[in-house]
Order: C-alpha cells, then structure tokens, then sequence
C-alpha cells in the first residue's frame, strides 16, 4: 500500500500548491482499483485538514468521450467543502494548473441513496436541481495523462458552482444550455448530453459510490458531468451557464 499513500501525497501536494507534477502512470500499468484507492486517500488528507465531504463528481458522461478513452463506464470523483465556490463569486486562477470549465447541472438529495436503483427512485431521492459550472485542472505536466492518472487525481474535479436550486419535477431531460464567457456563447448544448438524461448519472453515482463504500447522502451534491467540451479559462473571465426553464450561474476569475 506504501506505493498508493506516495501517490495520494503526490496528487494531494500538487492540487493543494497548484504545481504541475510527473505522471504517475504513464504506461497505463495501474488498475482502476488502484488509481480509486489513490483518489480516496487523497481526499482523506483533504478530510484530515478539516475540509468536508459535499458530494460527487460524475465524469465521462458522453458516450462520444468513453469511445475516446476506450472505456465502458463513467468515472466518478469527490467533492469536498473547499472546492465549491459561491454563485457571482471570484476564484483566482493561480489556484489552478491547467483549468478548464464545463457545463453541467447539479443535484441535491433529501434523502440517502445508495446501491442498484432506478431512474425514478434516483429522482424520489432528489430534493433540487440547479444549473452547474465545473472547474476541472489536470495537475500533470505538459496536459498528459492516462485513464488511470485522470482517475488518481480525482477526476480532475476541482472547483464546482451551482445556480439556484429549482424544482426537480420539472423535465430536465433535455434542456438547452449555453456556456458563455464575457457574455460570448462558447458552448451550445443539451441536458440530454450526459448520458441521454441527467438522471442517468445519478443512477451510476449511487452504484459507484455504494460500491465503494461511500453511498450518496442526504444533502449532497452530485454534479452530473459536462454537457458540452471544456473551455479553457483565463484570468480575468466571467464565465457563465444558462439553462433553458432553470436559470444561470456564473463566477470571475483573477489572477
């Protein structure tokens, strides 16, 4: 296991001081039960310098993208309390390597959920929506990674926004969406992007995580992974989301 700990301080010591830093996996070598246990005890350190466990990210959501990285599944990451960012807030991007931002929308539980459910008691479990923006940064030089170091670094989860929250009866299956900056369109998309329906990667969050012993709780959020391709940010941005019949969020960036 000493090989799992170096690595989590590694990926841990690289987010934690925004410094790019070697590839842990660069032949593909690792297991994904590996490169889990590596994100797990990453986020543990985090736990251990008092930040909180606030949800999950959901990844590769487009079928197009697993063809890409020849997977199957979706992958999923953690969220903690230092990751979310206030609505309309600033964050500076020197907190980041190589950051990137992605569409998305969010939920929030009202109740636990956890283990092989269905669509309909995914959505029982849910108390709100909300449009979503995620920050995602790769903390490895030069941009290179394989599946298994993607992974190991939480997924490349970073920094995640939410909207207001909305009523989840609503249909959200599939709702038009904007990505802009500076109020420039960069992105036109659907909800129906990730996986079909959003519902769906609720679904797969509730068996992943139950899975790895982690189930969905009450009162977390889950991001359900990006609707379009990720844009590059810059300092001094304001990067925004619209979503058709559920609003906007947005934040600045500085240096």
């Amino acid at each position: 296991m000493s090989h799992i700990q170096n690595f989590a301080e590694l990926l841990d010591d690289a987010a934690h001081a925004a410094r790019p830093v070697r590839q842990i996996d660069p032949d593909g070598r690792l297991s994904p039960e590996d490169a889990y246990a590596i994100q797990a005890a990453s986020i543990a350190r985090r736990v251990q310098r008092g930040e909180r466990r606030v949800g999950v990210k959901m990844g590769f959501t487009s079928r197009a993208k697993m063809i890409q990285m020849g997977i199957d599944d979706v992958i999923w990451g953690r969220l903690s309390s230092a990751m979310q960012i206030e609505e309309g807030s600033t964050v500076k991007h020197s907190r980041f390597v190589h950051p990137r931002v992605e569409p998305e929308i969010a939920f929030v539980l009202k109740k636990d959920l956890a283990g092989n459910v269905t669509a309909v008691e995914a959505l029982a479990a849910v108390e709100a929506v909300a449009p979503a923006l995620e920050i995602i940064d790769s903390r490895y030089r030069d941009f290179k990674f394989s599946l298994s170091d993607v992974i190991a670094d939480n997924a490349s989860s970073s920094g995640f926004v939410v909207g207001a929250w909305s009523d989840p009866r609503q249909d959200f299956s599939n709702l038009g969406l904007t990505m802009n900056i500076d109020g420039r369109t960069v992105q036109i998309g659907s909800t129906a992007a990730i996986l079909g329906h959003p519902l769906r990667s609720l679904v797969a969050a509730a068996r992943l995580s139950a899975a790895a012993g982690e189930p969905l709780q009450a009162g977390w959020i889950v991001m359900a992974g990006g609707a379009t391709p990720a844009e590059w940010i810059k300092a001094g941005q304001y990067v925004a989301i619209e979503v058709e019949g559920m609003g906007s969020a947005g934040f600045h960036v500085r240096e």
